[in-house]
């Protein structure tokens, strides 16, 4: 195993065998083949798949006060409340002491919006979100489907002032 480099010429010994130029240029063709037939291969499946999200996005920003009666439910951690906005609806969870998830409340399940309601917390566990048309079910934590589902619920994005003002917006 020594490569030696005399001049222009170049040699490569490998267990015993000289490979002469010609012959490593040869073999850097094979590896560019196999390269190309892997990057075709691998644009040709991913082709196959619709990656895309199944609900539109709108775009939408406003901001609610979280010092009114009908918002007092996430004043508290673990409390949740539904806001007018996006496609259905948005229902507003508060994970902690200043963290909020706030999701979309049309099911990914459902993309052309058939469903008249959106998904609800569960009467058995408010930390699971039910679509009442598909059976689909979501986590209201981090909207991650448990059940029925390919994709989670669409997240939006909030601003919290920490005191009473909560933006919302896509």
């Amino acid at each position: 195993k020594q490569a030696q480099y005399p001049g222009n010429q170049f040699r490569l010994y490998l267990h015993g065998n000289v490979l002469s130029q010609k012959d490593n240029s040869s073999l850097y063709m094979s590896i560019s083949k196999v390269l190309i037939f892997f990057l075709f291969t691998s644009v040709f499946f991913s082709c196959n798949k619709n990656n895309e999200y199944p609900l539109p996005s709108i775009p939408f920003d406003f901001t609610i006060d979280l010092s009114l009666p009908s918002y007092q439910d996430i004043n508290a951690v673990g409390g949740w409340c539904y806001v007018a906005g996006g496609l259905k609806g948005i229902v507003v969870y508060r994970k902690g002491i200043d963290e909020f998830v706030v999701w979309e409340r049309q099911s990914p399940v459902d993309p052309q919006g058939t469903c008249a309601e959106g998904v609800s917390p569960k009467s058995t566990n408010f930390l699971e979100l039910d679509d009442p048309c598909s059976e689909a079910v979501f986590s209201l934590y981090d909207g991650s489907p448990i059940q029925n589902s390919d994709w989670g619920l669409r997240q939006y994005r909030f601003d919290w002032n920490g005191s009473n003002l909560l933006r919302i917006y896509n």
